[in-house]
């Protein structure tokens, strides 16, 4: 089968890979989609940031080069003997966080904590391939109104749910949301759905702008214009925001999440920065708080269900639909520098349709 393995920083391959026996536990998935995600962005141009090059990752027992790519989701091809509940031909997403399932957190149901939690995709093969081999606890089943397209997104409109839930916001509260990527635009539906009252979109990029107003933004803020902070409190009436969400993973924005807050608000970090300053003078003046969200926990069956009955319509921040040859081209390189691709999907199979 082909796959795209990585094997350092912009040295993605296209290979062909044997068929492997599934061990216990497993199932063998026709991969219908792959999203480049964020992190994958990360590994391609300065990497390696999570995945393994020395020592293997305890639950994959993988070590580079791997397949890269975790937001996918495929028909199952096959099931280890052990397997229950799954089927061949069975279509589902692919949940594609690891668990041991006996540490503290997998006990107490936040396996997104997992002592040795890791990404199918990033510490071990996934999904940007002709087929993937997944853990069967990762497959959930899709809904039959729920498309293929709709699928390869759950795994980032998962990210965006628990980050949303994660936070204090409640119905009727305003929130800022800076960075209008994949998962900024996400937190922009959720939060909608959520059913909060204003929401401020903040980004850079104008048509990420007009595509934040498109799927729910009440306002936008172009952050290369003038005083976000100020331009914020013009919004709110001078008080801010309970909440904000950051979701670029850079200090400039994270010092703007802060600042844009009303007093006893609370900013929700998504975006990975390896360190920032701030200015804790006005964090306890102002009695804000803090909240980072990582991944998901129990959310896929709700999620899916929210997208197969229109109420959340994540495919919206699908841009480019690309071919596993061509994915390193028209994917990772148009992201990195085109500036007119959000949500890039690759398409391992020939084309037969959505």
């Amino acid at each position: 089968m082909k796959a795209l393995k990585w094997h350092g920083a912009r040295d993605l391959r296209l290979e062909i890979m044997e068929r492997r026996p599934l061990k216990t536990g497993e199932i063998r998935i026709k991969v219908a989609y792959c999203g480049i995600c964020g992190s994958d962005m990360h590994e391609y141009l300065h990497g390696p940031d999570s995945i393994p090059v020395s020592a293997p990752h305890p639950l994959s027992n993988s070590v580079a080069p791997i397949v890269i790519g975790h937001e996918f989701c495929g028909t199952v091809l096959e099931t280890a003997t052990d397997v229950a509940g799954l089927q061949v031909g069975d279509r589902v997403a692919v949940e594609p966080e690891y668990r041991c399932g006996h540490c503290t957190y997998c006990r107490e149901g936040r396996y997104n904590l997992c002592e040795s939690m890791g990404f199918v995709g990033l510490m071990g093969d996934g999904g940007m391939a002709e087929e993937a081999v997944v853990p069967a606890y990762m497959a959930h089943v899709l809904p039959r109104s729920l498309s293929f397209r709709q699928a390869a997104v759950a795994e980032p409109a998962a990210v965006a749910l628990h980050g949303v839930r994660q936070s204090a916001l409640r119905p009727g509260d305003d929130c800022v949301i800076f960075g209008m990527g994949a998962i900024g635009l996400l937190l922009v539906i959720m939060a909608r759905h959520h059913g909060a009252g204003r929401i401020i979109a903040v980004d850079i990029d104008p048509r990420r702008l007009q595509l934040a107003s498109e799927v729910g933004a009440s306002d936008t803020v172009d952050a290369s214009h003038g005083d976000v902070v100020r331009k914020v409190r013009e919004l709110t009436g001078g008080a801010g925001a309970p909440v904000s969400f950051e979701a670029v993973g850079r200090p400039e924005t994270l010092k703007g999440a802060l600042g844009v807050l009303s007093k006893g608000g609370e900013a929700v970090l998504l975006g990975l920065m390896p360190e920032a300053s701030i200015d804790t003078f006005d964090l306890v003046n102002r009695e804000l708080r803090i909240t980072s969200s990582v991944g998901y926990r129990g959310l896929y069956p709700e999620l899916l269900e929210l997208m197969a009955s229109g109420a959340v319509d994540a495919e919206r921040i699908v841009t480019h639909t690309v071919s596993l040859e061509t994915a390193i081209r028209d994917g990772f390189e148009r992201l990195a520098f085109a500036g007119d691709a959000i949500k890039v999907l690759v398409q391992p199979q020939q084309p037969v349709g959505i």
